[in-house]
């Protein structure tokens, strides 16, 4: 007989909350006459190239010190499905907020994960090593972020080239699921894409950036699981604009993804490496 697998409580207690978000949105949206699937509102600079996002059932915000004290319940109750928050950066930072959001989107029952800003003026080593320290190894969390841009808006003006960035990526992401048990999700944006990903195989899901196009427009049809859509987003609960996110698919898909860590389009392909088990 097949053994029966069963989900640690943590985990359970983060798919019940999930479908009760779940629910919660269809509601408010049909009583706002928008079905389901109606068009969910919050965008101070709205652009039209990216309505279909707006229309997605699983919606999500990214934050950081910026956003200052979250309201995670608010958020949660009012059609926030999940969160990914700022933790580290390079060798030695650590968001001034993240440890106050990590307990308080606990607390409110919303799935978050942690991201891990890549500076390319420390080694890979060092970065992976800090991340570690400061990021808990949680599994009722999401899977962790890489998060991958060229460091423009910083003092580090290094910009390695294609196959030594690669090699950082890869030991980065490689510490980063032995630590936390789940392939990472890799953030990045159009100008780091071209430099450097375009055309590299890696296994992880993709949460990519595109605020006036939708995705395959503008990453050579990468496939991806996250989409930003836009920064200047308003959402109960976050004081001021911040960034929101679209997981791809349907609510049933984002449970699974919720399950097992992985996009379930990569389920089959990746499960005979020992990913995207269920929790035992």
């Amino acid at each position: 007989m097949a053994r029966a697998f069963r989900l640690p409580a943590s985990v359970s207690a983060l798919l019940r909350n999930a479908v009760m978000g779940l629910a919660v949105t269809a509601l408010a949206a049909c009583a706002t006459g928008g079905g389901l699937y109606g068009a969910i509102p919050g965008d101070n600079r709205p652009h039209k190239a990216v309505d279909r996002a707006r229309t997605m059932p699983v919606q999500g915000i990214d934050v950081a010190r910026y956003q200052e004290n979250v309201d995670f319940v608010r958020a949660r109750e009012t059609g926030t499905h999940f969160v990914f928050m700022k933790a580290t950066e390079g060798k030695d930072y650590v968001d001034p907020n993240f440890r106050a959001n990590w307990q308080r989107a606990r607390d409110a029952g919303m799935p978050r994960g942690a991201y891990h800003f890549m500076t390319w003026c420390s080694l890979a080593s060092e970065q992976a090593n800090w991340f570690v320290q400061n990021v808990p190894a949680d599994p009722s969390a999401l899977p962790p972020v890489l998060d991958l841009e060229w460091n423009n808006h910083s003092s580090c003006k290094s910009k390695p080239n294609k196959a030594d960035a690669l090699e950082k990526i890869r030991l980065m992401l490689d510490v980063m699921e032995r630590h936390t048990g789940k392939l990472p999700i890799i953030y990045t944006d159009m100008n780091f894409h071209r430099d450097i990903l375009a055309g590299e195989y890696f296994p992880n899901t993709f949460w990519l950036r595109s605020t006036a196009a939708e995705p395959h427009e503008r990453y050579e049809n990468r496939p991806w699981t996250f989409w930003q859509y836009t920064q200047t987003g308003v959402v109960p609960g976050v004081r001021g604009e911040v960034d929101r996110n679209v997981f791809y698919g349907s609510t049933n898909d984002w449970l699974m993804f919720l399950s097992t860590g992985c996009d379930p389009r990569a389920i089959a392909a990746l499960a005979p490496t020992g990913r995207c088990q269920f929790a035992k």
